[in-house]
C-alpha cells in the first residue's frame, strides 16, 4: 500500500452505520464470540506492545467486535478487558471496511469520518492507522490499531507491518479457540462415557447372530422392540463405500482371534451419516476358534468434525504448525509449515525432528522443547536456525497427550526491522547527544575532542576529528579508538598525520573540497611515505576510510575521519549519520567562529564611542565597560566624564533603549549632543539634560534614553573646609550612589527621577545637591549592573549598597573591577558601564599655568527659571 487512505468519505455518523453493518450479520457476531478470549493472553499482550514499538505510537489495542466492543489486548492508556458500543469505536469503523483495506487517519479531528467519535473528542486518539481481522473465511471479527494523540503520517511501510502483525494477531485467536474447543470435545467425550453413551455388543461368528444393548441399537437407529439382532441388519446400516473393506477386517480378526479395532460410517434412516468407533475382543474357544467377539462402540462424528475443523484451521493458518509424538517424530505438519521449513510433509512425517534438522541438538529448540515436555507448561522463544533455512523464527509450543505441539512463525524480516529500528533510535540518540554536546560551551575545543567518543563504536571501530585554524591550516584535535590497547597508538598517529599528509590525501581533498571521500586502507598506506604515520597506520590496519567533511555555512571547517576494521561492515545508514554529526560540528564551529567574530564587532564598535576619563587635580576618575555576553548584542549604555569651560568635572551615565546596532548609533549621537551642550554653555546638569531633550526633538530623533548627569562643585570657602557638592538630574536613570569615608553608602533620601530623553522636551528637569567629604566617592551605573531575571531592581540595588560597604577600601580601579565580577561575574544579561570618581583626601597643589577655579553659584536651583 502507499499510505494513502483509499476509503470513501462516509460523512459524519460513520461509526454507528459501521456498527449498524456490523450487527446486521449474525454469522460474523457468532465468528467474533468464537475467537473472543476467555480472559487475558500474553501472546496478544505481546503483539500490541510490538505493534506500538515498531510503529512508534503512544498506544496499540486488539478488539474484538460481537454485538458490542471487547478490548482483548492494547497498551498506552488501552482499556484492556473492558467492553463498550460498537458506535463510538473507531475499531468498528476499521472492520466495517472492504477486505484488505487500512483505516488511515493521520489527523483524527480533522477526519469527519471519526472525529465525532468519544476517542478522538476526549483526545486519546488524534492519529490513528486500524486493520481488521479476519478470521479464515475471510469474516471481520474485530481490528488491530495504532493511534498517537497528536496527528501525525503513515507510511505505506507502517501499514504494511500493521497488516502483518494483524495475520499474527489472528493466528493466536484461532489457535487459542482452537484449543478451547479440543478441550470442550474432550470433556464432551469423558461425559458421554459416564453418561453411558457407549453401545455393546456380542457377535458369534459361528451363527452370525449380533447381540446389542438398547444404546448401540438408538445409535444406528433402530428400535429396540424390533431389531433382529442379526448381522444383515448391521450390514443395513454401514456406508456403502465402507462395507467392503469393513467385512473384510471382520473377517480377518475371527480368522485369526486378533484385535477388532475400526472406524467406519453408518447412514441412519433419515439419510444422515455417522462415525462409529468400534473395538472388540475374541473369546478363546476349542480348536482356536472363537465363539464370540465381545466389544464395544460408540459415535465418533463429533470428534471427527472437532478434527476436521482443527485440520483446515491448521492448514489455512498463515503460521507453520507440526506436532511431534512422544517419541519426537512428526505426526502433522501443515501447508504453510512445509514452506516455512521447505520440506514437504512426506519428507518430515515419522521422522525425529532432531536427525531432520541436525542444527536443533543442544540448541535453544532442544533446551526449550524439553523444557515444555518436562514441565508441562508452554514455552514461547525467538531462535535462529542457520543454512539452509537461515532465519529467525518466533516459536510457540505447549505439551500435549499425544507430545507436542509447535505453532511457528518465520519473523527473519521483523527481527531485521527491529534491529533497524534500533539501529536508527541509537543513531538519533547519537546525534542528540552531539547536538547537546556542541549546544554546551561557546569554545568548540572540548566538543571537537570529545566528538570521537560519541561516535565510536557506535558508528565506526575508530575515527579522528580535524579541524581548520583561522589561518586555514588543519590540526587533528581528537581521536577514539573501540580497542583500549590501539588508543595510545592512534593518539600517536593523530600527532604525526597531517604534517604526513600529502596534498592529494583523501583527508587533504575533502577538506579542499568539501566532498566526502572513500578509500581503503591500504590506498592511504600508498599515499603515505615511508616513516612513522605509515606504520603506524599499517599497525591500526584500518579496511577502509571514509573522510566526512564538516561544512559549516560556506566554508569547510573541518572532517570527521571514520574507519573501518575487516570485522566491521561500513554501513550507508551509519556513514549518513556520521555525516549528519560532522554537518552539526561544521555548523557549530561556524556558529562559534561567527559568534566570537561578532562579539569583537559588538565590543569594539562600543568602546569605539566611549573615551578615557580626564585626570582633574582634585580627584581621581575610573570607568568600566562591560558589553553582554549574548553576541553581537551591542547596546545603548555609555558613560561619560568631562571637565566644563569653568573647569568643573562632569560625569555622565546613560542608556539608549535597545540592544543593536540602531542604539549603539543613537547612543554615540546623543553622547556627542550632550557633550556640546554642557562644553559650550557651561551648563549644570538639569540645563544640560533640558538643552539634549530639545537638541533630539529638533534634530528629529525618535530615540529613548535615560541619563543622569553629576557636576562636582566647590566654593572658596567649601575648598578650604575639605567639603565638595555633588549636583545631578535625572532623566529616568537610577541616582548616583555615594560611598563615604568611612566606608558607608549615604542615604540619598527619597528619590524620583524625571522623565526619560524623547519624550516631552518641554519637561522641567529637577536638580538634587549632596555634601561630600574628602575622601568621598561617586559611583554612576547603568541598570545591567543591578538587574537579573530571577530579581526586581530594588534587590539588585541593594547587592549593589552591601558590595560596594564590603569592598570600600580598595582602589577605585580595583572597586570597580570587583563589583563586575561579583555582581555580573563578567558575563552580564545586559551591557554595564560605570563610571566612578573619588575626591583626594588632600588637596594638590595647582598647576602654575591653570587658572583658578570657576565656582558656580550654591543654591540648589531650577534651571528653567531666570
Amino acid at each position: 500500500m502507499d499510505g494513502t487512505d483509499r476509503t470513501v468519505d462516509a460523512g459524519p455518523g460513520l461509526g454507528e452505520r459501521s456498527a449498524a453493518e456490523l450487527r446486521l450479520d449474525p454469522a460474523r457476531v457468532e465468528a467474533a464470540r468464537r475467537v473472543l478470549p476467555s480472559g487475558g493472553s500474553a501472546g496478544l499482550d505481546r503483539l500490541a506492545e510490538l505493534a506500538a514499538r515498531l510503529l512508534g505510537t503512544r498506544g496499540s489495542q486488539v478488539s474484538l467486535l460481537a454485538d458490542v466492543q471487547h478490548v482483548a489486548a492494547g497498551t498506552g492508556g488501552a482499556a484492556v478487558g473492558t467492553t463498550g458500543p460498537l458506535g463510538e469505536s473507531l475499531c468498528t469503523v476499521t472492520a466495517a471496511l472492504p477486505a484488505g483495506e487500512a483505516l488511515v487517519v493521520p489527523d483524527a479531528r480533522a477526519d469527519e469520518r471519526v472525529r465525532d467519535l468519544p476517542p478522538v473528542r476526549s483526545g486519546v486518539v488524534g492519529a490513528y492507522l486500524g486493520v481488521a481481522l479476519t478470521d479464515s473465511g475471510g469474516t471481520p471479527v474485530g481490528a488491530l490499531c495504532v493511534f498517537d494523540p497528536e496527528p501525525r503520517p503513515w507510511a505505506g511501510s507502517e501499514i504494511a507491518t500493521l497488516q502483518q502483525l494483524a495475520g499474527s494477531v489472528m493466528t493466536e485467536l484461532e489457535l487459542a479457540a482452537l484449543l478451547r474447543q479440543y478441550e470442550i470435545e474432550r470433556l464432551r467425550w469423558e461425559l458421554a462415557k459416564e453418561a453411558g453413551e457407549v453401545g455393546t455388543f456380542d457377535f458369534e461368528p459361528s451363527s452370525g447372530v449380533l447381540l446389542w444393548d438398547e444404546q448401540l441399537q438408538r445409535m444406528f437407529g433402530y428400535d429396540p422392540a424390533t431389531f433382529d439382532q442379526s448381522l444383515d441388519a448391521f450390514n443395513a446400516r454401514v456406508h456403502p463405500d465402507d462395507m467392503e473393506w469393513h467385512a473384510d477386517a471382520l473377517q480377518a480378526s475371527v480368522d485369526t482371534c486378533g484385535e477388532y479395532d475400526v472406524e467406519y460410517r453408518i447412514v441412519l434412516p433419515g439419510g444422515r451419516t455417522r462415525w462409529i468407533h468400534a473395538r472388540g475382543r475374541h473369546v478363546p474357544g476349542p480348536a482356536g476358534r472363537t465363539p464370540h467377539l465381545i466389544g464395544a462402540a460408540y459415535d465418533t462424528t463429533g470428534e471427527r468434525e472437532a478434527a476436521t475443523r482443527v485440520t483446515r484451521v491448521l492448514e489455512a493458518m498463515p503460521a507453520g504448525f507440526y506436532s511431534l509424538d512422544h517419541e519426537w517424530r512428526f505426526t502433522h505438519v501443515n501447508a504453510q509449515a512445509e514452506r516455512l521449513l521447505g520440506r514437504s510433509r512426506d519428507e518430515l512425517l515419522g521422522r525425529v525432528l532432531w536427525e531432520a534438522f541436525p542444527a536443533t541438538p543442544g540448541s535453544v529448540f532442544d533446551e526449550s522443547y524439553h523444557e515444555a515436555v518436562r514441565t508441562g507448561d508452554p514455552v514461547a522463544f525467538d531462535a535462529y536456525y542457520p543454512e539452509p533455512l537461515d532465519g529467525w523464527y518466533e516459536i510457540s509450543a505447549w505439551p500435549t497427550p499425544d507430545g507436542l505441539s509447535v505453532y511457528f512463525l518465520e519473523v527473519t524480516e521483523r527481527r531485521a526491522a527491529e534491529e533497524r529500528a534500533q539501529r536508527g533510535a541509537q543513531r538519533l540518540a547519537l546525534l542528540a547527544n552531539v547536538s547537546a554536546d556542541l549546544a554546551g560551551p561557546l569554545d568548540q575545543n572540548r566538543a571537537m575532542q570529545h566528538l570521537p567518543r560519541l561516535v565510536v563504536p557506535a558508528l565506526a571501530d575508530f575515527c579522528i576529528v580535524t579541524v581548520v585554524d583561522g589561518d586555514g591550516r588543519p590540526r587533528d584535535v581528537g581521536c577514539w579508538h573501540a580497542d583500549p590497547e590501539l588508543r595510545p597508538l592512534l593518539d600517536r598517529y593523530t600527532e604525526v598525520r597531517v604534517d604526513a599528509m600529502p596534498p592529494d590525501s583523501p583527508a587533504a581533498v575533502a577538506l579542499r573540497t568539501g566532498e566526502q571521500q572513500r578509500s581503503s586502507g591500504a590506498a592511504v598506506l600508498d599515499l603515505l611515505s615511508p616513516g612513522e604515520a605509515r606504520d603506524l597506520l599499517a599497525r591500526l590496519a584500518p579496511r577502509e576510510a571514509v573522510v566526512l567533511p564538516m561544512r559549516g555555512r560556506n566554508r569547510t571547517l573541518g572532517a570527521l575521519t571514520v574507519y573501518y576494521s575487516d570485522r566491521t561492515p561500513t554501513r550507508a545508514e551509519n556513514l549518513a549519520t556520521a555525516q549528519e554529526a560532522a554537518d552539526r560540528a561544521g555548523l557549530a564551529l561556524d556558529n562559534a567562529r561567527l559568534y566570537q567574530a561578532q562579539q569583537q564587532l559588538a565590543e569594539g564598535l562600543q568602546r569605539s564611542l566611549l573615551t578615557e576619563p580626564p585626570e582633574p587635580d582634585h580627584a581621581e576618575i575610573a570607568v568600566r565597560y562591560l558589553p553582554a555576553a549574548e553576541a553581537a548584542r551591542v547596546g545603548g549604555d555609555w558613560y561619560d566624564a568631562f571637565l566644563q569651560p569653568g573647569g568643573t568635572t562632569m560625569l555622565v551615565i546613560g542608556d539608549v533603549v535597545g540592544h543593536d546596532t540602531e542604539a549603539a548609533a543613537a547612543m554615540g549621537q546623543l553622547r556627542g549632543l550632550l557633550r556640546g551642550v554642557a562644553t559650550y554653555s557651561d551648563a549644570g546638569p538639569g540645563e544640560v539634560l533640558r538643552g539634549l531633550d530639545a537638541s533630539m526633538t529638533t534634530l528629529q530623533m525618535t530615540t529613548l534614553a535615560t541619563a543622569a548627569v553629576a557636576r562636582l562643585e566647590q566654593t572658596p570657602e567649601e575648598l578650604r573646609q575639605g567639603v565638595t557638592r555633588l549636583r545631578w538630574a535625572n532623566a529616568g536613570h537610577l541616582p548616583p550612589l555615594i560611598l563615604t569615608p568611612e566606608g558607608r553608602v549615604a542615604e540619598l533620601g527619597e528619590w524620583t527621577g524625571d522623565l526619560l530623553l524623547g519624550v516631552d522636551p518641554g519637561t522641567q528637569r529637577r536638580e538634587s545637591v549632596a555634601t561630600l567629604q574628602r575622601g568621598s566617592t561617586v559611583l554612576l551605573y547603568t541598570d545591567g549592573l543591578v538587574e537579573r531575571r530571577d530579581s526586581d531592581l530594588d534587590e539588585g540595588i541593594q547587592r549593589l549598597r552591601a558590595a560596594v560597604e564590603e569592598l570600600a577600601d580598595l582602589p577605585l580601579d580595583a572597586l570597580l573591577d570587583e563589583l563586575l565580577d561579583r555582581l555580573v561575574h563578567g558575563r552580564p544579561e545586559d551591557d554595564v558601564a560605570l563610571v566612578a570618581v573619588r575626591l583626594h583626601r588632600q588637596d594638590r597643589p595647582r598647576p602654575p599655568e591653570a587658572g583658578p577655579t570657576r565656582v558656580p553659584p550654591t543654591v540648589p536651583r531650577d534651571p528653567t527659571e531666570g
